[in-house]
Order: structure tokens, then sequence, then C-alpha cells
């Protein structure tokens, strides 16, 4: 059996994690749009609760769905045993500890781009100087920051998970699944060609071999 790091999706979630910055950018250029007409910490209050409290309510209550991608989710009964016993991973009060500091992490970064916003107001300057629909789009912006930063942190948990560990996990059963987590998207039988599938995991395979090769030697 392949190795469950081998699992695709894991792997694409982490690669969301180089749009960070992309929406951290968005994120600055849009706080720097207007003059502010409310007080500091109202504005930064404003911002960080709709990019932040969303998505933690969500990772506490119903954490997500992490085998949907791009607006497409796999049916919850297409699932494999393996891929049953990764979201019971996803689940755990270790997960919500994280998702709790890298959504503070991400709030001392808001308070930083706060204070340099000022420093890109002419990048900004072809945009209508509306401050309200700076911070509304300042806050989206954030709150897709927060998106690419907390499910990565969470596939990140899985793929450090010890495989002694991982063997003795209990498939989560198909029933808890739709009551246990958000599931974005149109629900498919399957979201990545098993061409991709297998050549990621003969890659897998290839490398396990090669550290085992070299822990003989």
């Amino acid at each position: 059996m392949a190795s469950f790091r081998s699992e695709p999706i894991l792997w694409l979630h982490v690669a969301g994690l180089a749009t960070l910055p992309i929406f951290l950018f968005l994120c600055l250029v849009f706080l720097s749009v207007g003059e502010p007409v409310l007080p500091v910490w109202m504005e930064l209050c404003l911002v960080a609760a709709i990019g932040v409290l969303p998505l933690l309510w969500m990772q506490f209550r119903r954490p997500f769905y992490i085998f949907a991608i791009l607006g497409v989710a796999l049916k919850p009964e297409n699932l494999t045993e393996q891929q049953r016993k990764i979201l019971c991973l996803i689940n755990t009060n270790l997960n919500r500890v994280l998702s709790v500091l890298a959504a503070i992490l991400l709030v001392g970064v808001l308070w930083q781009m706060y204070q340099a916003a000022p420093l890109v107001a002419d990048i900004a300057s072809f945009l209508p100087q509306w401050r309200s629909v700076g911070l509304l789009l300042a806050a989206l912006a954030f709150f897709a920051s927060n998106l690419f930063l907390q499910i990565p942190v969470s596939v990140a948990r899985i793929l450090v998970t010890n495989d002694t560990e991982f063997a003795a996990i209990e498939p989560l059963p198909l029933d808890k699944i739709q009551q246990d987590y958000t599931i974005v998207g149109v629900r498919v039988n399957q979201i990545l060609p098993r061409l991709f599938k297998s050549v990621l995991g003969m890659n897998t395979n290839t490398q396990q071999n090669l550290e085992q090769n070299t822990d003989e030697d």
C-alpha cells in the first residue's frame, strides 16, 4: 500500500501556501486606499474579524474537508479507508491549537502591514479612494490569506504523523464526515486524474526506497 503521504491532495494544499504572499500584498495595497475615517484599532478589528473569525469558527466546529479544491469536492462515499484515516487527523485539539497560532501570527502581520500601508499608496492610486471599499477588500484579501495558511498548516500536521500512529487510527465512519466537516464545492467522483496519482505514488515509493538503501549502507 502506498504511504498516506503520497496522497496528491495533501501536496496540492501545501502548494497553496505559495499564494499567501500574493493575498497579503493585496491586503496591504487595499489598506492604503483612502484616508482613515475610523480609529486605528477599529479598522484593524474590522479587517481582522472578517479575515479570522469565520475560519477559526469553522476549524473549531466543522473543519474544512480537505478532499476538495477549486470548487469541487470528492464525494465522501468515494473516499478510501486511508483517506478516511487522514480526515481523523484534521478534527483534533492539536489542529485547533495550530489554527489559533496561525491566526495570531497573521494578525501580527496585519498590524505591520497597516503601519506600512502609506508607503504603497501610490500603487493603489488608480483605485477609487473610498476607505470603506478599501477596508472591505483588505478584509477579503486577509480572509484568503488566512485560508491559504490554515489549510496547509492542517495538512502539514498530517504529513509529520508517525507511520505507527497513522496505522493505529480507525477510519472515520461515512456518516460522520458530513456531520463533522465543512464540504465546499460540487461533489464529484474523482478530482485528480489517476495518471497524476500514479506518478506521485511512484515518486514517493522511489524516495522511500532510496532512504532505505541509504540506511542500509
